[in-house]
């Protein structure tokens, strides 16, 4: 069957990312010189899928530009702030039927996408050793049976998805009844799916190691592109380093902090050893007495 749709989800906060998040979206990152969602965009369109929506909430403003570089179509997330990603694909629940579901901030090194797919299934890469990923467990046909979040030496969901018809038209069902529910706030659209793995078959399309990459921290990208060891793009750590005579490459441990009511104030984080804290709100750098808190 062909692929009809990309639906490319760009409307989260990615709060564990600061403050580079803070002052752009991850999806604009540049990273080895290409920004990433222009490079998903064109890995989309080398592979004629016909449509592409992106579907932006936090800093919608920012991506204005892609409209008149691309053939994209932008659709706003109204409730990117107060619902999990299952409100992104309830924004383009319209195109859903036949499409590819990706996240902004992936990185495929080689182009993965193909006009023709057979079936609908969620992007699995292999992790040795400890992880905290969504592992998935398979039948003999490699149809997804079950998932746990952590495990060991283990196949885990990172990368694109593909819905075809039969599992778009499913999924919708569910989706619906689930997005203005105040229980389901905190869902991601696989918890969803999840749920509902008796009727909503997918299989697990394996790739290789180095194929696809997601990055969660600054200190993740610093080992992908090395080039934001010492110039991270942000003007709120090239003031850090300058307050207190460190380079960047020595700024990390970053971990957001948080009010109670889950408002992002600033960040942790260490240098040389010794914890600080960053507040948004006055731009001030605090030693802290402790540790760093979890």
């Amino acid at each position: 069957m062909k692929v009809e749709h990309a639906v490319i989800m760009a409307a989260g906060l990615s709060s564990r990312f600061a403050p580079l998040s803070y002052e752009k979206p991850k999806a604009l990152f540049e990273v080895r010189g290409e920004i990433l969602i222009e490079r998903q965009i064109e890995q989309l369109l080398e592979s004629g899928i016909p449509s592409i929506i992106v579907v932006t909430g936090y800093k919608s403003e920012m991506f204005s530009y892609l409209k008149h570089k691309y053939p994209v179509k932008l659709i706003h997330n109204e409730t990117y702030d107060v619902r999990n990603n299952h409100g992104s694909l309830y924004a383009a629940r319209d195109y859903l039927p036949e499409c590819y579901i990706c996240s902004a901030d992936n990185y495929f090194t080689v182009n993965p996408f193909e006009r023709e797919v057979s079936g609908s299934f969620y992007s699995v890469v292999y992790v040795q050793g400890e992880t905290d990923e969504w592992c998935v467990q398979t039948d003999e046909n490699d149809v997804i049976t079950g998932v746990t979040i952590g495990g060991r030496d283990s196949w885990v969901m990172m990368g694109h998805v593909y819905f075809d018809r039969t599992f778009a038209q499913h999924f919708l069902r569910y989706l619906l009844d689930a997005h203005d529910r105040e229980d389901t706030r905190d869902l991601f659209w696989e918890d969803i799916y999840l749920d509902h793995l008796d009727v909503l078959e997918m299989k697990a399309r394996k790739y290789r190691e180095g194929e696809i990459f997601e990055f969660d921290s600054l200190d993740d990208l610093r080992s992908f592109d090395p080039s934001y060891l010492d110039d991270s793009r942000s003007p709120i750590l090239r003031n850090i380093a300058a307050t207190l005579s460190c380079r960047e490459r020595e700024i990390h441990s970053i971990a957001p902090v948080k009010d109670g009511d889950g408002l992002v104030l600033g960040f942790q984080f260490l240098v040389n050893g010794e914890p600080f804290v960053y507040r948004y709100n006055d731009s001030s750098i605090k030693r802290l007495s402790g540790a760093l808190t979890s």
